[in-house]
């Protein structure tokens, strides 16, 4: 049973920043492409950014391309999110997701195990 655990959310100004954390457990962590999406009331949830398994590829949304960093320590079998220069638009539920297969993937389908999300609301 493949269980994906986040934590680290909360509320912070605008400008400040957030870690977030994602441990896995139930397979071959290095084996899989991690991703983190988040969904905002009223909104589909969105693509954020994603890592290969061995730390090769890594790929952002537009969106958020030089405020966030996405990492895994695969011996730890957890992957992260640095969040920096956070915005009132970044407020959502974030959820880490772990994918199929080896390679990232920014589409929904391509991910088969998803945590329960943790929220990050950024104030004005």
């Amino acid at each position: 049973q493949v269980q994906l655990v986040e934590s680290g959310g909360g509320l912070v100004q605008a400008g400040g920043s957030l870690r977030l954390s994602c441990a896995a457990s139930g397979r071959t962590f290095s084996s899989h492409a991690m991703g983190w999406f988040r969904q905002a009331p009223g909104k589909e949830r969105e693509f954020v950014a994603a890592i290969s398994g061995g730390l090769i590829f890594i790929v952002y949304a537009d969106s958020v391309k030089g405020r966030f960093t996405i990492s895994r320590d695969n011996a730890k079998n957890t992957a992260y999110l640095q969040m920096n220069s956070l915005k009132p638009e970044d407020t959502a539920v974030y959820y880490c997701a772990s994918a199929r297969d080896y390679y990232t993937a920014t589409s929904l389908v391509s991910y088969d195990y998803w945590g329960q999300g943790t929220q990050v609301t950024v104030s004005s």
